[in-house]
C-alpha cells in the first residue's frame, strides 16, 4: 500500500463540523460541475458522483434539486474554484482549495488566516509542486459479496488508477463498514468512474484530493498549535473547500 492509503489513513475522511457545511460543500460543488458540464444527469458524470455523494451524506433531495436549478439560472453568479498556495509555521507547505463568487473576498480572508498565525500566503505555484492532484473514488462494499481488491486494480490500471485498497470505517455509532478507494492521476477521473458505473458498483463519492509527494516535516508541540489553529480558521471559512499541508501526523 502507497502514499495515498498512509494520507488517507492520517486523513480518516475528516469531515466539516457539521451538516451544514458538508451540505454548502457539496451545493457549491453541484453548482460548478452544473456550470461546467449542463444539468443532465446523463451526459455529466462529475454531477453523478456529487449526487451519489449528496445521497450518502443525506443531503435531502430538494436540497440537491435546488443546487442544480440554481445553477442553471442566467442571473445566478459564477462560482470559481481556486487555490491558494502558502506557508505556516514551521516551513509547513499549505494548499488551500475553495470555491467562491468573490475572489476579492476569499483571497483576503485566506492571507488574513496566515497573517494572524505568523505565515504568509504566497504565490501560484509556490508549494502546489509538493502536491500531486489525484482523482479519488470510494466504492460501497457488500458483505455477502466482498471485491477482490487485485483483481479490481489490475483491471483498472489500464484506466489510469494507481492505486486500489480497501479501508474499513466506523459510523457514529460504532459500526464498522468497508469501503474501496481507488486513487488515479487527475485525468483519469472520467475513464475510471465510466468503468465504475459500466460494472455496476456502488459508488460513494467521486472527486479529488492533493497528494503530499516530498517528505512530511515535523514541528514543535507549540508550532503544532498554531498550525492546527490556522487550519482551523481556514476550515471554518464558508469559501474554502479543502486544506492540504506538508505536516507530519503526530506519532
Amino acid at each position: 500500500m502507497g502514499r495515498a492509503f498512509e494520507f488517507r489513513k492520517e486523513r480518516k475522511l475528516k469531515r466539516w463540523g457539521h451538516m451544514a457545511k458538508v451540505f454548502t460543500k457539496i451545493g457549491k460543488e453541484i453548482t460548478i460541475a452544473v456550470k461546467q458540464g449542463g444539468p443532465d444527469v446523463v451526459g455529466n458524470p462529475r454531477l453523478r458522483a456529487l449526487i451519489a455523494e449528496a445521497r450518502n451524506e443525506s443531503m435531502p433531495k430538494e436540497n440537491i434539486e435546488r443546487a442544480i436549478k440554481r445553477a442553471s439560472e442566467k442571473n445566478q453568479g459564477d462560482f470559481k474554484e481556486l487555490v491558494y498556495e502558502g506557508y505556516g509555521p514551521a516551513g509547513i507547505a499549505y494548499l488551500v482549495e475553495a470555491a467562491t463568487d468573490n475572489n476579492t473576498r476569499t483571497v483576503a480572508n485566506v492571507r488574513s488566516y496566515f497573517t494572524k498565525c505568523g505565515g504568509t500566503l504566497g504565490t501560484s505555484g509556490s508549494v502546489s509542486f509538493m502536491f500531486d492532484h489525484k482523482c479519488v473514488f470510494r466504492l460501497k462494499e457488500d458483505p455477502a459479496k466482498p471485491i477482490d481488491v487485485d483483481e479490481l486494480e489490475l483491471e483498472l490500471i489500464d484506466f489510469g488508477a494507481d492505486e486500489v485498497f480497501r479501508q474499513e470505517v466506523e459510523d457514529e455509532d460504532e459500526n464498522v463498514t468497508s469501503e474501496i478507494y481507488i486513487y488515479g492521476d487527475y485525468t483519469a477521473y472520467g475513464a475510471i468512474q465510466k468503468y465504475i458505473e459500466d460494472n455496476g458498483y456502488d459508488l460513494i463519492s467521486g472527486g479529488f484530493e492533493r497528494i503530499p509527494n516530498v517528505d512530511l516535516k515535523d514541528a514543535t508541540p507549540e508550532q503544532r498549535e498554531t498550525l492546527q489553529k490556522l487550519t482551523d480558521l481556514l476550515e471554518d471559512d464558508e469559501d474554502v473547500t479543502n486544506v492540504y499541508t506538508t505536516l507530519k501526523p503526530e506519532e
